[in-house]
């Protein structure tokens, strides 16, 4: 039997790592179906936080009591967990950057697999320290951009034998129909741009807000859906004046019969539909560090034509596809390509083919299963490691 713990935020904790963590999980189970396989979650959470609104079976560390790090580590070493699967973000944990997860790794005597969704090029202090010590600490690293494995390599020595790329996993498209899905959405008649995810900054979308005017005059029926709530810690300390600033623009510039802001939260399938149902899928991000972005990797795994600043996830995922990669704030690049990309059938059509390729090795079902083959490689190092110590003591 393989027992696994997962060790990140969790459903119904609205944030992408939940998200992420949640449907890993559920692919790991799918690829362990019919097998010997338990597994269990330690959910981060605010020390304010209900913890009723969680499944009773999941265990819990509050964010800034730095006591339960080690307190749970020590729990878990108690079990008979056999590996500790950590969704490591700085933003999630307690303390400078995160660096309370310090003291649950170090406290920690099972197998560590941590899953780094943040990679540096060049880390910084207090960054660096922290990321050393985690890797210190790890059986087995993993990234989700080609990229993260050389940038780890150079940065903190990491050997081949210790890391390995395994994609951002996707659901496929949906499966209904596509005319059904943009009937549904109102969208008949429309050539629709879509960015979608929780709400912020750093998602750019201002930029193409000063494109689309430009657009509007060459597609007059073009419609960009901007979906998803505020990201709920830019709403606890801005509240909600990214969005506002967005509307805003949207009146100024005469774009509200071309800019549909849908404000809720979205759920997979929505996402899916969503997706499947638009003509472009964009993510105009300004940061170019980023190394993972589930937005990006979720319309390349349903086939969607996308462009995209060329930040670090982008480039990785679309490397053999450059053209679609516009640098941002370049305003007449942004508009020529949207509307080319709007217009031309056969271009359109093309990229359709050829990400959907792409996409197809990034699906959840492919991704579940070599966590899977991952998990059960360290637990069974982790066997012959006890029985070698047990047939010692024994003599």
């Amino acid at each position: 039997m393989t027992r696994v713990v997962y060790v990140s935020t969790y459903v119904p904790k609205k944030c992408g790592l939940a998200t992420y963590t949640h449907h890993l999980r559920q692919s790991v189970q799918r690829a362990a179906a019919g097998t010997d396989l338990r597994d269990g979650v330690v959910a981060m959470v605010d020390s304010n936080e209900d913890i009723k609104r969680y499944d009773e079976s999941i265990w819990f560390i509050r964010r800034d009591q730095l006591a339960d790090y080690e307190r749970v580590a020590k729990r878990i070493n108690q079990s008979s967990v056999d590996v500790v699967s950590l969704q490591h973000e700085f933003g999630i944990f307690g303390g400078t950057a995160g660096e309370h997860i310090l003291a649950f790794a170090r406290a920690l005597e099972k197998p560590l697999v941590t899953t780094f969704h943040t990679v540096f090029e060049r880390p910084a202090s207090p960054y660096r320290e922290i990321q050393r010590a985690l890797i210190q600490q790890s059986a087995h690293i993993t990234v989700m951009n080609r990229r993260a494995v050389q940038y780890l390599r150079d940065a903190f020595g990491v050997s081949t034998d210790r890391i390995s790329y395994i994609p951002h996993g996707t659901p496929g498209p949906s499966a209904k129909p596509r005319s059904e899905l943009r009937t549904a959405l109102g969208w008949q008649g429309r050539r629709v741009i879509l960015t979608f995810g929780l709400l912020g900054p750093s998602k750019g979308i201002e930029s193409i807000l000063e494109v689309l005017p430009d657009v509007v005059a060459k597609v007059p029926d073009v419609l960009y859906v901007i979906a998803g709530q505020t990201h709920p810690e830019i709403l606890k300390h801005s509240g909600e004046a990214y969005r506002e600033r967005l509307q805003q623009m949207v009146e100024e510039r005469n774009l509200s019969q071309h800019v549909q802001m849908v404000n809720r939260y979205m759920s997979e399938s929505d996402v899916m539909d969503y997706v499947s149902a638009c003509d472009l899928y964009i993510t105009p991000y300004p940061g170019m560090e980023q190394i993972t972005s589930g937005t990006l990797a979720y319309a390349v795994g349903a086939g969607c034509p996308v462009l995209s600043t060329p930040y670090a996830y982008a480039r990785d995922v679309l490397r053999n596809l450059e053209s679609l990669l516009i640098p941002y704030g370049n305003r007449e690049q942004w508009s020529r390509s949207i509307c080319r990309m709007l217009t031309d059938e056969a271009v359109q059509e093309q990229y359709r083919r050829q990400i959907a390729e792409i996409g197809r090795g990034m699906q959840w079902t492919g991704v579940g299963a070599e966590h899977l083959a991952l998990f059960r490689r360290l637990a069974a190092v982790k066997r012959v490691k006890e029985g070698s110590e047990a047939f010692i003591a024994s003599r």
